[in-house]
């Protein structure tokens, strides 16, 4: 029987404990942050304008102060300027240079 060990997370640092994570559809927003900063980490949102505020409010209350997305068209623009002036530092994954650029790393 194969020994069970420490699940590979949990060995893990917390790098950034006042950031949230935000998968961008057209849709639907799918919002987490740290387990301890809500009873409901995870949370879906849709996408009008005032659900978009409510998760800025969320966040907010949260005690977040950045937010990394990832979004698979343009859908993340509105998201990334409702949160933005809200004082979010926002990142967008979808639009980082390709990994064939940097240095070391071979394709």
């Amino acid at each position: 029987m194969a020994k069970k060990g420490k699940r590979r997370c949990d060995e893990l640092p917390v790098l950034h404990p006042d950031a949230a994570g935000i998968d961008v559809g057209a849709n639907e927003l799918f919002v987490a942050v740290s387990a301890d900063r809500d009873s409901q980490p995870v949370r879906s949102f849709p996408t009008f304008t005032r659900d978009l505020n409510a998760v800025a409010d969320w966040l907010q209350q949260c005690g977040i102060h950045s937010v990394a997305m990832e979004s698979t068209s343009v859908y993340w623009i509105r998201v990334y300027q409702i949160l933005e002036s809200a004082g979010l530092k926002c990142t967008s994954l979808t639009h980082l240079p390709p990994a064939q650029h940097e240095a070391g790393i071979r394709r």
